[in-house]
């Protein structure tokens, strides 16, 4: 079993915001596997599901451009909010992202892009004395009469893109993207979600329950995993303007196709 050192204790812990002791002797049941333990964690019931801390290490923005059949994203970060603030950062990322925007290849260009800024950031960055990097990038175009939308938070901050079809209103699908950068859902439907997904839920669900008989402890883990779809499916999740209600009672001809939420920093 490998060691369990201080500095893989503080990374659960920071990864999870569970206690140090807690993180300690999920570590230790886990042979030293962070995956593991993280589960380790959320079996025991020290960690609820999907309720881990998602602390940002980096400052930076998102840049968009946007219409309703193309759009493009590009996150830039720096070491410092003094340097996002800089002319020359501001002025960078939206020249940059129509840069994306006018490009042919679809879908994660961010391999693609950096290597093609290179000459430009090792510029900027001799000029601005502060590490840049271009985090990620991607380009869309909307397919089959589908809509594209997005929703900017924060100035950059948070950005929300999604594709979609059928009873897709401008305002509605406003709403669906702002909706999607506050509750940060995982999945689009319930099916949508891999089985090995579910069967690990299933697992840790029934982890939690003890002491009852099967058929009682079947019904009980159904429930959870019927929770946890609200907690993680767009169209199942409390809605944003009612949250007695959600996006498939609200929007039943909505087909939302794809969507993508970026917040600077996250783990990616």
């Amino acid at each position: 079993m490998a060691a369990i050192t201080a500095e893989m204790v503080k990374n659960l812990r920071e990864k999870t915001g569970a206690g140090m002791m807690d993180c300690k002797k999920a570590l230790e049941e886990a042979g030293g596997d962070m995956e593991k333990a993280v589960d380790n964690l959320r079996k025991s019931g020290t960690l609820k599901a999907e309720k881990k801390a998602s602390r940002t290490t980096k400052e930076g923005l998102v840049f968009t451009c946007i219409t309703p059949q193309m759009a493009a994203l590009v996150e830039i970060v720096a070491e410092t909010d003094f340097v996002v603030r800089n002319e020359k950062f501001q002025a960078y990322g939206p020249a940059l992202v129509k840069k994306i925007a006018a490009m042919t290849e679809e879908g994660d260009l961010t391999a693609t892009v950096v290597a093609q800024e290179k000459p430009a950031l090792t510029e900027m960055i001799a000029t601005i004395g502060e590490n840049i990097q271009i985090r990620r990038a991607l380009r869309w175009t909307a397919k089959d009469g589908a809509t594209l939308a997005s929703y900017t938070h924060m100035g950059g901050k948070i950005v929300v893109l999604a594709e979609a079809a059928g009873e897709a209103a401008p305002g509605l699908l406003a709403d669906v993207c702002m909706h999607i950068a506050a509750f940060n859902p995982r999945f689009i439907l319930p099916a949508d979600i891999p089985a090995d997904t579910i069967a690990k839920e299933r697992e840790i669900a029934g982890a939690q329950v003890t002491g009852k008989p099967a058929n009682m402890i079947a019904k009980i883990v159904d429930g959870k995993i019927n929770k946890w779809y609200s907690e993680v499916c767009l169209f199942q999740q409390p809605w944003l303007r009612d949250d007695k209600s959600c996006l498939a009672k609200v929007a039943p001809k909505l087909v939302v196709k794809r969507f993508a939420r970026w917040q600077v920093g996250e783990e990616i």
